[in-house]
C-alpha cells in the first residue's frame, strides 16, 4: 500500500517554492469505505500511525506538492499533486479539523489515499491556509493574464446616471451663502478707512508748491488781489 516516491526532477526554468513545513505529522492506512459518505478520522486506529516524518508544501507553477519526508535523511515517502484546493487531491474529514485525506502518486500513474494527521491544531490551521493562499494567488494571475490579452473588458468605471436616478440641489442654502459672503466683503469695505503708513525715513513727504507765476495785468500783486492804481491828475 505504502510506496516510497522518487524525488521528481524539475523542468528547465521552474522554480520550486516553499509554502509551508512542519516538523511532525503522521500517516494513517484507511479502512475502506462502506458508503460515499465523508471520512472520520475516529475509524484510523488513531494510536497506531503507520508512519511519521516531516511535511513541507511546495509548489511549482500553479501546482502544490505535499511531501511527506523522512525526519532525518529528508527522503521522499510520498506525495501529494494538488492542482485544486479544496478537491479530491486533499479532503477534510467530518469530525476533526486535525487530519485530512491525501491522494498519493508516484509518478507512474499509481495513487493511493491515505489518512494524514497533525499533532498539534495549529499546525492543522496552517496546512490549509497554505495550501488557500496558494489558489488564491493562482487565480489572481490567471485573471492579470486575462485582463492583459484583452484590456478593454477589463472592468470600466461608470459615472452615468442610472435609470431613475436623480440628484437634489438645494438652491436656497446656496444663495444664503452667497448672501452672506456679499455682506462680509460690504461690511469690510465701510470700515474706518486705512491709512497708507509713511516711508521708511519716518517723515511723511510734501508736495511741492508750483512757482508762483508773474502777474497777467499791471496793478496785480502776486497773490492775485489787485492794489489801487494812482490817477495821475
Amino acid at each position: 500500500f505504502f510506496f516510497r516516491v522518487p524525488r521528481p526532477k524539475m523542468a528547465d526554468g521552474e522554480y520550486e517554492s516553499v509554502l509551508c513545513v512542519k516538523p511532525e505529522v503522521l500517516v494513517y492506512r484507511l479502512p475502506p469505505r462502506a458508503s460515499n459518505r465523508g471520512y472520520r478520522a475516529a475509524e484510523w486506529q488513531l494510536d497506531q500511525p503507520a508512519w511519521s516524518g516531516r511535511m513541507r508544501i511546495t509548489s511549482r507553477g500553479n501546482v502544490a506538492y505535499v511531501k511527506l519526508e523522512d525526519k532525518t535523511s529528508g527522503e521522499l515517502f510520498a506525495q501529494a499533486p494538488v492542482d485544486q484546493f479544496p478537491g479530491l487531491a486533499v479532503e477534510g474529514v467530518t469530525d476533526s479539523s486535525r487530519y485530512f485525506v491525501l491522494r498519493i502518486e508516484d509518478g507512474t500513474g499509481r495513487r493511493a489515499f491515505i489518512g494524514l494527521g497533525f499533532v498539534d491544531r495549529g499546525d492543522a490551521f496552517d496546512f490549509n491556509v497554505a495550501l488557500q493562499d496558494h489558489f488564491k494567488w493562482v487565480k489572481q494571475q490567471s485573471e492579470l493574464a486575462k485582463q492583459a490579452q484583452n484590456p478593454e473588458q477589463g472592468p470600466k468605471l461608470d459615472l452615468g446616471f442610472k435609470e431613475g436616478q436623480t440628484i437634489k440641489l438645494n438652491i436656497a442654502n446656496m444663495k444664503k451663502k452667497e448672501g452672506a459672503l456679499g455682506s462680509k466683503s460690504r461690511t469690510g469695505g465701510s470700515g474706518g478707512t486705512s491709512l497708507i503708513p509713511p516711508p521708511p525715513g519716518g517723515k511723511a513727504s510734501l508736495i511741492p508748491r508750483p512757482e508762483m507765476q508773474a502777474p497777467s495785468h499791471p496793478g496785480q500783486s502776486p497773490g492775485g488781489t489787485q492794489e489801487a492804481g494812482l490817477v495821475g491828475l
